[in-house]
């Protein structure tokens, strides 16, 4: 018998085919990735157009847990299926045939057997997105802001994220996570025009809220609320209390998820 991810891989299993799919969404109607008991999530829905595809009961095990409001251009998900796709584009089309308006899968590729949607990411990418912009049609993925802010402050302390640290005082507490040391290698705000600015953060992985609450103290540097030798000690204090509060999750999106090769048949 083989290791299989923390389970023993039986012939059973090791006959099954694994795929990715690549998922673009928008969480604004979804009470974010996970399955949830009371309300609709990206998880159970597309588990759900799959199973009738295939007409067998499939789970999906998603790159990481985007929470509520928060949105996708590329969540890559595993799932195992007992045969194989013929033709995974055609299987792509078929689930987008399923599967309301507001997620889309992208595409459909066979990996290894042991392939790991969320154990295999060497790294994430999130983006966050502000304006100052009074603007009907942008203010959906977007978070406006009425205030000026100082960016090269905010990039000042956004360099200091950089490394291998932990962020407890970025994440949401009393979570089942084992550790909150994450090794973040980008975070930078970028501006796009007069009005628009972007925030691009890069890491191994993220805690939960991780990414908002980050956001949100950033942007008290801006206002001058919060001095960068403040942001420093926040970082160090791990206490979530220190931090600012966390941004809306409607501006913010996964990008990237990036792995190895290797794992991809």
């Amino acid at each position: 018998m083989l290791p299989y991810h923390g389970q023993i891989m039986t012939e059973t299993t090791a006959q099954r085919h694994r795929y990715f799919i690549y998922i673009a969404y928008d969480g604004a109607a979804y009470h974010g990735w996970q399955i949830q008991p009371n309300g609709s999530s990206i998880q159970e829905t597309v588990a759900n157009a799959i199973s009738t595809i295939l007409r067998e009961k499939t789970e999906i095990t998603g790159a990481g847990r985007t929470d509520t409001g928060v949105n996708a251009t590329a969540m890559p998900a595993h799932f195992d299926t007992q045969t194989g796709i013929a033709s995974p584009d055609r299987f792509t089309e078929k689930l987008n045939r399923l599967l309301p308006k507001d997620i889309s899968v992208l595409k459909t590729i066979e990996t290894k057997p042991d392939a790991h949607a969320r154990f295999d990411a060497v790294s994430r990418t999130y983006r966050y997105h502000i304006t100052s912009r009074r603007d009907p049609f942008c203010g959906r993925y977007k978070y406006r802001l009425s205030y000026a802010l100082d960016f090269s402050k905010m990039n000042e302390a956004a360099a200091m994220l950089i490394g291998k640290k932990d962020f407890t005082s970025f994440s949401r507490l009393h979570t089942d996570v084992k550790t909150n040391i994450c090794d973040i290698s980008h975070a930078k705000w970028e501006q796009n025009d007069e009005h628009d600015w972007t925030f691009t953060i890069t890491a191994d992985r993220f805690l939960r809220n991780m990414v908002r609450a980050i956001v949100g103290t950033l942007i008290d540097v801006g206002r001058g609320k919060t001095s960068l030798e403040q942001f420093r000690q926040i970082i160090e204090k791990k206490d979530r209390c220190s931090a600012g509060s966390s941004v809306p999750g409607n501006a913010l999106f996964l990008c990237e998820v990036t792995y190895d090769k290797d794992i991809f048949l």
